[in-house]
């Protein structure tokens, strides 16, 4: 039996969406009767805050998962649906407490391979190329890479694929592939549309066809503990977010 589909949320730019784009897939893609775990791997847990989780008050994190002091299966929770591994603070700490260790790059991916009750592990990293978004990276089957529509989200992606190709390169020859989500697009503005054509004729077949259109609504479920389908079901957000998911199983990598 195959494994699960390992996913990783990167964009080293602030502020694309990153964790909201992986929050409601997680959820988006559990309303579609997957089986999906979601780790926050992001040591400001920001994920963690938008499920509302407190990261103050938590045993079972991801930290303890990569310290080897609890299996994922004690340490993940069940939320909405979902098996959810969050984040503290002290994630932090990881890269200096990793940085002796022989294969520190593979630690998550040795971690995961004990998971065999998932068909989808969603993988929010932070927005930095370091040590924790390199395990990720080498952990995962794809990188999914929310881009918003606008110059300097574009000009700031060749940072992130220099450094999946040298991931790649080095410690996981069969992956990771890559696929952009465009966001926060609005079809009124010039600029959108010629960004989204520009990233549709460099990236092609990458680029999914679901487009997440500018909402409020999106912007603000977070705040409230929510995703998109839990704060507005019938918003435009949850509609692209919903087709995106269905994009998503459609095209699920093979093997």
């Amino acid at each position: 039996m195959a494994g699960p589909d390992i996913i990783a949320f990167c964009n080293q730019k602030g502020g694309v969406g990153k964790t909201t784009c992986a929050l409601n897939i997680a959820v988006g893609l559990t309303l579609l009767r997957k089986k999906v775990l979601v780790i926050d791997f992001d040591p400001q847990a920001h994920l963690t805050y938008s499920l509302g989780l407190d990261a103050h008050h938590l045993t079972g994190t991801v930290y303890s998962v990569m310290k080897g002091t609890a299996p994922i299966s004690q340490a993940a929770m069940p939320i909405r649906g979902m098996s959810v591994l969050p984040a503290t603070l002290e994630l932090a700490r990881l890269e200096t407490e990793m940085a002796g260790l022989p294969e520190k790059e593979s630690l998550l991916k040795k971690r995961l391979e004990d998971v065999s009750d998932a068909q989808y592990v969603i993988i929010d990293c932070p927005p930095a190329s370091g040590l924790l978004t390199v395990n990720a990276l080498v952990a995962c089957r794809e990188v999914f890479i929310p881009l918003q529509m606008e110059f300097l989200a574009l000009k700031g992606m060749s940072r992130l694929l220099t450094l999946i190709e040298d991931v790649k390169k080095r410690y996981n020859h069969n992956a990771p592939t890559y696929r952009v989500i465009p966001t926060r697009y609005d079809a009124r503005k010039r600029l959108n549309n010629a960004i989204m054509d520009k990233v549709r004729e460099r990236f092609g077949d990458r680029v999914f066809k679901a487009v997440i259109r500018e909402n409020i609504a999106v912007a603000e479920a977070p705040s409230f503990g929510l995703s998109i389908f839990e704060y507005a079901p019938k918003s435009h957000g949850a509609e692209d977010y919903l087709d995106l998911c269905r994009e998503i199983l459609r095209k699920r990598p093979a093997g």
